[in-house]
């Protein structure tokens, strides 16, 4: 039997994680991703289920006084902010994030909604200020398409495997609350 679908997530989490590191060491201070930073974190996402399971065991391993702070924010918090991020802009849930997180700020090419398109190129608006995306060496740029099929694939089996519907997606702010 081959690794998990949970282990070959975080494998997945560590190749991403290593690519940010590459490209942050590469572009220095063209890029603004710095702890504290929070801008990609003023929205609520959704998350795959097999996400929402990483999520849920790195809050276990959290004190009760932590969790209780999560929850509220879940909850009662801003609803135009992720409930993971605290006070001081920092994520609560920091190694668990899921991809999403691990992925703003990196240049990532996607195809626009709405026909036939190139794909695009595109970057959190605070880094590469005043560049042409489209000139950003090719190393640099994660692509989304193969990012979401590895992840669509590692969560549909993980789905099979605990007998849940496969494409479930889950409210980060549900799972943070204790809801799901």
């Amino acid at each position: 039997m081959g690794p998990l679908p949970r282990e070959r997530l975080l494998e997945l989490f560590a190749k991403v994680d290593a690519f940010f590191a590459r490209a942050s060491a590469r572009h220095g201070a063209r890029m603004a991703c710095r702890t504290g930073c929070s801008d990609c974190c003023r929205r609520r996402f959704s998350v795959t289920s097999i996400e929402a399971d990483a999520l849920r065991e790195a809050l276990v391993a959290l004190p009760e006084a932590d969790r209780s702070a999560l929850a509220a924010r879940a909850r009662a918090g801003d609803p135009g902010v992720c409930p993971a991020l605290d006070g001081e802009g920092r994520c609560a849930v920091y190694a668990a994030r899921p991809l999403i997180c691990r992925t703003h700020g990196l240049p990532i090419r996607f195809a626009p909604s709405g026909g036939r398109t190139l794909p695009v190129v595109d970057a959190c608006p605070k880094n590469f200020v005043g560049e042409d995306l489209s000139a950003i060496e090719a190393s640099s740029i994660l692509d989304q398409a193969t990012l979401s099929t590895v992840l669509a694939a590692l969560d549909m089996a993980h789905a099979d495997a605990s007998g849940r519907p496969r494409g479930e997606r889950v409210e980060i702010a549900a799972v943070l609350s204790g809801e799901l």
